[in-house]
């Protein structure tokens, strides 16, 4: 059986496996989001069910998956907006007001374990360009995770966003990944999603003591997680890189 790209509303149940099929492949506290934890994410698989794929194999083994949701863009790099929350945000207001959409936003492309360096991630783009095609949408915005950011939580995104390799591709692999399957960088934004929680919290999904209020570096982390004991509050907001694709629709 030639692995197949299944969406939410054509096989629902496959859904209940993922959280052990992808667990690890995110740090904890990505897995808290402030907008998601707000009511969306129940709302997302709903509504917007066609929009969540996942690569299906022999003996319906799950290899990959990826989300996406319509929005609207107006086709200019600060039309983009502050990064994939306030793109969920805006969808969701769209929908409720009868609105069209014309963009298919990607929430998160994730390959599983044992699976991972066989070009997955460049499948499940191409199969939401195949979506947005599709709907009719000419592109697909990508809030991309750049995944070596996490050596670098010192560096601002802006910095890191530019970087680039010898031969002038960029230095990270999946900005690298998505340039070579088509995309263009657009602009880098350090407030793409909130993660917030107390103190224990931070403490749970990190494994780490926080002692004292400052600002901590934490596993898996992109930037870094303000601590302040006194309002008994951890903040994080991570960066991400605004990536655009065609779709090819005529």
């Amino acid at each position: 059986m030639t692995p197949e790209i299944v969406h939410y509303d054509q096989r629902p149940e496959l859904w209940q496996r993922f959280s052990d099929v992808f667990v690890g492949i995110l740090p904890e506290y990505n897995l808290h989001g402030d907008v998601l934890d707000a009511g969306y994410w129940e709302r997302l698989h709903e509504i917007f069910g066609r929009y969540q794929l996942a690569l299906v194999g022999p003996d319906d083994e799950i290899s990959a998956t990826a989300r996406g949701i319509p929005t609207r863009w107006d086709g200019t790099p600060m039309g983009l907006g502050p990064g994939v929350e306030a793109a969920i945000e805006t969808a969701f207001t769209l929908h409720d007001a009868g609105r069209e959409p014309n963009t298919l936003c990607a929430l998160g492309i994730e390959v599983a374990p044992g699976h991972q360096g066989a070009g997955l991630g460049t499948a499940m783009l191409h199969a939401l360009q195949a979506t947005a095609r599709e709907s009719g949408f000419s592109q697909v915005i990508v809030p991309a995770r750049p995944s070596w950011k996490d050596r670098y939580p010192l560096v601002a995104i802006e910095r890191y966003a530019r970087w680039t390799t010898d031969d002038g591709l960029p230095f990270d692999p999946w900005l690298r990944t998505q340039v070579r399957a088509g995309g263009k960088l657009s602009i880098p934004t350090s407030r793409s999603s909130l993660i917030t929680g107390t103190v224990a919290d931070w403490e749970s999904w990190t494994g780490m003591r926080f002692p004292d209020s400052d600002d901590y570096v934490i596993p898996g982390g992109l930037a870094t997680v303000r601590i302040d004991r006194d309002a008994d509050l951890g903040t994080y907001w991570e960066p991400s890189v605004w990536v655009v694709h065609e779709s090819g629709v005529c």
